[in-house]
């Protein structure tokens, strides 16, 4: 019990000792990915991108052949449906190519709005590696010119703590990095998932459209 409080005691200690500009970043860092998790969490569900109530609402529109139901659907759902269908029904009337067209580039934006709320995550796993690097070299240009000022007489006691306080800066990096990975490879894939499963639900109930429109 003795070890690990003292162990606990100079880990906090070369935390102080470590603090910098680096540091600060790697720290404001850690805050924005637990926002950008929390959010994650609360707002990417496939319930969220493609409910089931959703469905059995856009289908009911469709199977009236009426543009106005098509966008009063749109109007009130927030699935990733409702752009689509209003892409899609504000061309009912011209070519199906066009209807085609134009719910495909709705439903391609769609996606890319989802994706967009897990890529920070990425950035931010892919550059905190890099932050906590550049803190790590910074304190070994400090150490070994502490080193040269003494005209290489600090003994290896001196010299490995400046080395653990320099590397420091590569734990946190790491600290960082690994969870914002972790949580955007699972939610990407969720994303993927569900997005995909979304456009081919677009794109049968776009044809169901262009097929009432040519039969009535």
């Amino acid at each position: 019990m003795l070890a690990q409080e003292t162990y606990s005691t100079s880990l906090w200690q070369l935390f102080s000792q470590s603090f910098d500009l680096f540091s600060v970043v790697l720290i404001g860092g850690s805050i924005a990915a637990v926002a950008l998790i929390v959010r994650c969490v609360l707002d990417i569900k496939p319930t969220r991108i493609l409910p089931a109530s959703s469905v059995r609402e856009a289908r009911k529109a469709v199977a009236t052949g009426s543009p106005d139901d098509l966008r009063e659907f749109a109007a009130r759902d927030r699935s990733f449906l409702s752009p689509v269908i209003e892409a899609a029904a504000l061309r009912l009337g011209g070519p199906s190519e066009a209807v085609r067209e134009a719910a495909e580039l709705a439903a391609s934006e769609e996606c890319a709005r989802w994706f967009r709320k897990i890529e920070w995550l990425n950035l931010i796993g892919n550059v905190a590696p890099l932050v906590g690097l550049a803190g790590t070299v910074w304190g070994m240009i400090i150490a070994f010119a502490s080193l040269g000022a003494t005209g290489g007489q600090a003994g290896p006691a001196e010299l490995s703590d400046g080395i653990s306080k320099a590397l420091f800066h590569t734990l946190l990096g790491l600290c960082l990095a690994i969870p914002c990975l972790l949580v955007f490879g699972g939610y990407r894939a969720i994303v993927d998932r569900v997005c995909t499963r979304a456009m081919v639900v677009c794109g049968e109930l776009v044809d169901a459209m262009i097929e009432l429109r040519e039969e009535g």
